[in-house]
Protein backbone atom coordinates (compact mmCIF):
# COMPACT_ATOMS: atom_id res chain seq x y z
CA UNK A 1 0.00 0.00 0.00
CA UNK A 2 1.59 3.09 -1.03
CA UNK A 3 1.07 6.23 1.36
CA UNK A 4 1.64 10.02 1.25
CA UNK A 5 1.76 11.15 5.20
CA UNK A 6 1.15 14.78 5.68
CA UNK A 7 1.36 16.57 9.46
CA UNK A 8 -1.29 18.81 8.96
CA UNK A 9 -1.73 21.39 11.37
CA UNK A 10 -5.66 22.59 11.53
CA UNK A 11 -7.39 25.46 13.00
CA UNK A 12 -11.51 26.12 14.04
CA UNK A 13 -13.82 28.71 14.92
CA UNK A 14 -16.78 28.42 15.98
CA UNK A 15 -20.08 29.83 15.00
CA UNK A 16 -23.88 29.87 15.41
CA UNK A 17 -25.79 26.98 14.05
CA UNK A 18 -27.65 29.06 10.74
CA UNK A 19 -27.59 28.83 7.07
CA UNK A 20 -24.77 30.09 5.33
CA UNK A 21 -22.18 30.08 8.29
CA UNK A 22 -19.73 27.69 5.92
CA UNK A 23 -20.29 29.48 2.99
CA UNK A 24 -19.74 32.55 4.03
CA UNK A 25 -16.29 31.56 5.90
CA UNK A 26 -15.27 29.25 2.92
CA UNK A 27 -15.97 31.81 -0.13
CA UNK A 28 -14.01 34.51 2.16
CA UNK A 29 -11.19 32.06 2.45
CA UNK A 30 -11.42 31.67 -1.42
CA UNK A 31 -11.64 35.43 -1.67
CA UNK A 32 -8.21 35.35 -0.13
CA UNK A 33 -6.90 32.37 -2.43
CA UNK A 34 -6.29 30.41 0.82
CA UNK A 35 -6.56 26.75 0.16
CA UNK A 36 -7.37 24.10 2.57
CA UNK A 37 -6.45 20.46 2.02
CA UNK A 38 -9.71 19.54 4.25
CA UNK A 39 -12.76 20.97 6.01
CA UNK A 40 -15.03 19.73 8.57
CA UNK A 41 -18.02 21.31 10.56
CA UNK A 42 -18.97 19.17 13.41
CA UNK A 43 -22.32 20.58 15.48
CA UNK A 44 -21.46 21.93 19.15
CA UNK A 45 -24.83 21.38 20.81
CA UNK A 46 -28.09 22.64 19.11
CA UNK A 47 -26.86 26.16 18.59
CA UNK A 48 -23.45 26.40 17.33
CA UNK A 49 -20.68 24.31 14.56
CA UNK A 50 -17.49 24.20 14.66
CA UNK A 51 -15.81 24.69 11.33
CA UNK A 52 -12.15 22.77 11.38
CA UNK A 53 -10.03 24.22 8.55
CA UNK A 54 -6.88 22.52 7.74
CA UNK A 55 -5.08 25.20 4.85
CA UNK A 56 -2.19 24.87 2.26
CA UNK A 57 -0.22 27.58 4.01
CA UNK A 58 -0.96 28.39 7.40
CA UNK A 59 0.19 32.32 7.26
CA UNK A 60 -2.39 32.69 4.15
CA UNK A 61 -5.57 31.65 7.27
CA UNK A 62 -4.03 33.28 9.91
CA UNK A 63 -3.31 36.62 7.31
CA UNK A 64 -6.85 35.92 6.13
CA UNK A 65 -8.67 35.89 9.64
CA UNK A 66 -6.70 38.82 10.87
CA UNK A 67 -8.32 40.76 8.58
CA UNK A 68 -11.53 40.33 9.14
CA UNK A 69 -11.13 39.64 12.83
CA UNK A 70 -12.53 35.84 12.52
CA UNK A 71 -11.05 34.18 15.65
CA UNK A 72 -8.98 30.87 15.14
CA UNK A 73 -8.12 28.41 17.78
CA UNK A 74 -4.83 26.52 17.27
CA UNK A 75 -2.94 24.79 15.52
CA UNK A 76 -3.69 21.85 16.42
CA UNK A 77 -2.30 18.85 14.83
CA UNK A 78 -3.56 15.62 12.59
CA UNK A 79 -2.05 13.14 10.16
CA UNK A 80 -3.62 13.24 6.39
CA UNK A 81 -2.59 9.86 4.88
CA UNK A 82 -3.39 9.45 1.23
CA UNK A 83 -3.00 6.47 -0.79
CA UNK A 84 -4.73 3.94 -3.29
CA UNK A 85 -8.01 2.91 -2.58
CA UNK A 86 -8.09 -0.92 -1.34
CA UNK A 87 -9.89 -2.88 0.38
CA UNK A 88 -9.03 -2.62 4.29
CA UNK A 89 -6.77 0.79 3.50
CA UNK A 90 -7.93 2.37 6.22
CA UNK A 91 -8.06 -1.06 8.85
CA UNK A 92 -3.70 -1.17 7.65
CA UNK A 93 -3.46 2.59 8.86
CA UNK A 94 -5.43 1.77 12.42
CA UNK A 95 -3.21 -1.63 12.37
CA UNK A 96 0.18 0.37 12.23
CA UNK A 97 -0.86 2.56 14.74
CA UNK A 98 -2.30 -0.20 17.01
CA UNK A 99 1.35 -2.24 16.61
CA UNK A 100 2.79 0.98 18.22
CA UNK A 101 0.18 1.17 21.14
CA UNK A 102 -1.18 4.21 19.86
CA UNK A 103 -4.73 5.33 20.33
CA UNK A 104 -7.01 6.98 17.37
CA UNK A 105 -9.09 9.26 19.25
CA UNK A 106 -11.02 11.09 16.10
CA UNK A 107 -11.07 10.26 11.82
CA UNK A 108 -12.66 11.03 8.95
CA UNK A 109 -11.62 9.37 5.68
CA UNK A 110 -13.41 9.16 2.09
CA UNK A 111 -12.19 7.88 -1.26
CA UNK A 112 -12.22 10.39 -4.44
CA UNK A 113 -14.07 7.50 -6.34
CA UNK A 114 -11.32 7.15 -8.85
CA UNK A 115 -9.25 4.80 -6.42
CA UNK A 116 -7.90 6.86 -4.13
CA UNK A 117 -8.77 8.02 -0.39
CA UNK A 118 -7.87 10.74 2.08
CA UNK A 119 -7.72 9.87 5.66
CA UNK A 120 -7.65 12.45 8.48
CA UNK A 121 -6.11 10.92 11.51
CA UNK A 122 -6.24 12.67 15.33
CA UNK A 123 -3.82 11.23 17.83
CA UNK A 124 -2.99 12.84 21.16
CA UNK A 125 -0.62 15.35 21.23
CA UNK A 126 1.67 13.16 22.78
CA UNK A 127 1.36 10.41 20.57
CA UNK A 128 1.30 12.93 17.15
CA UNK A 129 5.47 12.45 16.44
CA UNK A 130 5.25 8.49 17.03
CA UNK A 131 2.63 7.85 14.51
CA UNK A 132 3.79 10.18 11.52
CA UNK A 133 6.43 8.41 12.29
CA UNK A 134 4.90 4.52 12.33
CA UNK A 135 3.47 5.71 9.45
CA UNK A 136 5.91 7.08 7.60
CA UNK A 137 7.94 3.72 7.98
CA UNK A 138 4.81 2.06 6.15
CA UNK A 139 4.78 3.92 3.37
Amino acid sequence: MALTIRRAAYYYTTVHDRPGEAYRLLSHLAAREVNLLAFNAVPMGTTHTQLVLFPENEQQLIEAAEKTGLVLTGPQHALLVQGDDELGAISDVHGVLYDRGINVYASNGVTDGKGSFGYLVYVTAEDFERAAEALETKR
